[in-house]
């Protein structure tokens, strides 16, 4: 059966991804099985996305109840899911308002939006630049991709939006340097994901806020990847005293179902008023309700908490590896968002790691990334730790 679904995927869809021959049927936990009855302890979650794990029954529960009310209205009318879980994001956050969406993307597309707009509100002409960073990832939509400082994203689809700048991630003195009265705003990831897993320096993040607030320039922060409880808080803003005027969301946020949000500051998200944007599926009441229910059982059964506790003995373990195997370079991270940079390519040891029931990925070639579920037990860990002590 595995080989023919895999035949027919490939005869049907997109090349767009190079995927292992296995089919996934079923998840519980941190666990997948695949259509052969193999098990395979998931170090990657969806890409930071499932972090309550695989089949949650709060969630699959609260998905049912909803379902068995109501889909779907469109954004034409109030809904009680979409109003609650606005409220909650609001109240957990620096935020006076949210915008609903589908993904990552789109939550990027609207803060870029967002930020041109607010300028075009204020009668202020010529500001719309968009400083980001380089090795920085934001999305693949047009928008998105012309604001990523990757250039291999942006290969073929040319020409791409003006607008953006590119300087080196955790150099004040070059975004500084970058700064002057066309900027609109500064679009930084508080670690960069895709990028390494590169973490900033403690008090970068104060100092771009403080130039930002300084120029009169809106300061985006893209959570995508980082927030929902990943680095042990439930936003990694929190880790360096300082607040965006806009941030966007999506991944974890769901726990699996399509949901992006773009909130922002009182004063900034006025510029979007009735017909500035729209989404005909953002905040539907099904995933809405799945969405909250998500972040109740994060906040309020301990399950970040002992998230952040289960990655600092991870990266504890990590750190042992590194110091037995000249291959380990640095070790990177906050939570359970940790990589391991190797002196060699990465990809053979994701193999190896899939063939023994492990899924990690790799990124930028030689970074090995981990993003469990924040339920993932020690000794599922213990036993990632010794494969590649073996492997390494």
């Amino acid at each position: 059966m595995t080989a023919e679904i895999i035949k027919k995927a490939d005869a049907v869809m997109a090349a767009t991804y190079t995927r292992p021959p296995i089919v996934f049927e079923k998840g519980e936990g941190s666990t997948l099985r695949d259509t052969q009855g193999k098990s395979y302890t998931d170090f990657i979650a969806g890409i930071a996305v499932c972090n309550l794990g695989h089949a949650h029954p709060g969630i699959t529960k609260a998905l049912a109840e909803q379902a068995g009310k109501l889909f779907h209205t469109s954004n034409l009318y109030y809904t009680l899911p979409q109003t609650e879980l606005a409220d909650w994001l609001v109240r957990h956050s620096f935020a006076d308002r949210v915008f609903f969406c589908n993904s990552g993307a789109e939550a990027n597309e609207a803060a870029i939006k967002l930020a041109r707009r607010y300028f075009y509100e204020k009668g202020i002409n010529g500001r719309y630049r968009i400083i980001t960073a380089l090795k920085s990832f934001h999305g693949r939509t047009m928008g998105t991709l012309s604001a990523t400082g990757q250039d291999k994203i942006k290969t073929g689809f040319s020409p791409v939006l003006e607008g953006f700048s590119f300087v080196p991630f955790n150099d004040f003195a070059a975004l500084e340097k970058e700064t002057d009265e066309s900027v609109a705003a500064v679009l930084l990831e508080p670690i960069q994901g895709e990028g390494g897993v590169i973490c900033p320096d403690p008090d970068y993040l104060q100092k771009v806020r403080g130039l930002c607030s300084e120029k009169g320039i809106l300061l985006i922060l893209d959570e995508i990847q980082t927030g929902i409880g990943r680095t042990g808080k439930l936003f990694a803003y929190e880790h360096f005293g300082m607040e965006p005027d806009i941030m966007t969301l999506a991944k974890a946020l769901g726990n699996g179902l399509p949901i992006g949000a773009m909130l922002a500051k009182e004063e900034v998200m006025s510029a979007f008023g009735p017909g500035a944007h729209a989404s005909t599926f953002g905040g539907t009441p099904v995933i809405t309700a799945a969405a909250l229910e998500t972040l109740r059982i994060l906040t309020e059964e301990g399950v970040m908490e002992k998230g952040a506790e289960t990655g600092a003995y991870f990266r504890e373990k990590l750190t042992e590896l590194k110091e037995k195997h000249d291959s380990a370079v640095e070790i990177r991270g906050k939570g359970l968002l940790l990589a391991m940079e190797l002196n060699t390519e990465g990809a053979p040891l994701v193999q190896k790691c899939l063939e023994k029931g492990f899924l990690i990925n790799c990124i930028q070639g030689n970074v090995l990334r981990f993003a469990p579920p924040l339920i993932i037990k020690k000794e599922e860990i213990d036993a990632l730790i010794a494969f590649l002590d073996e492997i390494l």
